[in-house]
């Protein structure tokens, strides 16, 4: 294909904002970058070498032949309806949890996903070497290009198919989102009665540590696994007001049980 390494991005979010210097630095020069904010595009413009912003989905004559879409799950679809691609591009999309059918309204038949297995914010540097990046194609040429790229930019790269990439997607919610939200919980309770969050630290730092070297299930301490009811049930009466968070409690607690607890 002509101009292989040259690629175009739709979308301007946190995992654009990395993964198109990562690719630029990698010898995937990109060209433009779309957004429905054009502000937004402009500052990924900026961090890139040779990139304009695009104005509209009409690429027809881009030196581009990779178009990567790195919105947001609802608005693939809509974009590959919409888009118009040079001859033999190759359209991907980087989600976790959509198959690569969502692509298929396009008129290309170089279909592909590239899914970074890490989460992303603009303000926080990300290490692409370290990343597992995982490939889904429908044609050898998108799988030549797309495993190319992928290696440009990362250690770890492996081909997955759609519902195994599901299973990761969902995998990854439990890991990285949810054991986040149990922090923000976490420090809300220390808020609430005046406490420093920052106590805590050492504690989330072994937690994490101990998991990844012994495995979740080993490093699980606490009252649920020992089967302490009644320790249980003051930490519920603590909560008492605070339904919702209660409820998690309850669920978790349970859960922990049934996993674990051999009394």
């Amino acid at each position: 294909m002509a101009a292989s390494h040259f690629v175009s991005f739709i979308g301007s979010g946190n995992l654009a904002w990395h993964l198109a210097p990562a690719l630029d630095n990698a010898g995937f020069i990109v060209k433009e970058v779309y957004s429905l904010n054009p502000q937004h595009a402009g500052s990924l413009t900026e961090r890139l070498y040779q990139a304009e912003v695009k104005a509209t989905l009409d690429f027809s004559t881009s030196d581009s032949s990779i178009f990567i879409i790195a919105a947001t799950d609802e608005a693939i679809r809509k974009i590959a309806q919409e888009i118009i691609l040079p001859d033999d591009a190759i359209l991907v999309h980087t989600s976790g949890s959509q198959p690569i059918t969502e692509l298929q309204y396009a008129a290309t038949p170089h279909l592909g996903v590239v899914y970074p297995l890490q989460t992303f914010t603009k303000n926080r540097k990300v290490d692409f070497k370290s990343i597992p990046l995982f490939v889904e194609t429908h044609t050898q040429e998108a799988e030549t290009m797309l495993m190319q790229l992928g290696k440009s930019i990362s250690n770890e790269v492996r081909k997955i198919a759609s519902e195994e990439r599901k299973a990761l997607h969902v995998a990854a919610v439990f890991a990285s989102n949810f054991t986040n939200h149990m922090l923000t919980i976490s420090r809300e309770i220390m808020r609430q009665n005046s406490l420093d969050y920052d106590w805590l630290n050492p504690l989330i730092t072994e937690t994490i540590s101990k998991s990844l070297y012994l495995g979740p299930e080993e490093a699980q301490t606490g009252p649920a696994k020992r089967g302490d009811l009644d320790i249980l049930d003051t930490h519920i009466e603590f909560l008492k007001g605070q339904d919702a968070i209660a409820e998690i409690y309850k669920v978790i607690s349970q859960h922990i049980i049934d996993t674990h607890y051999q009394g």
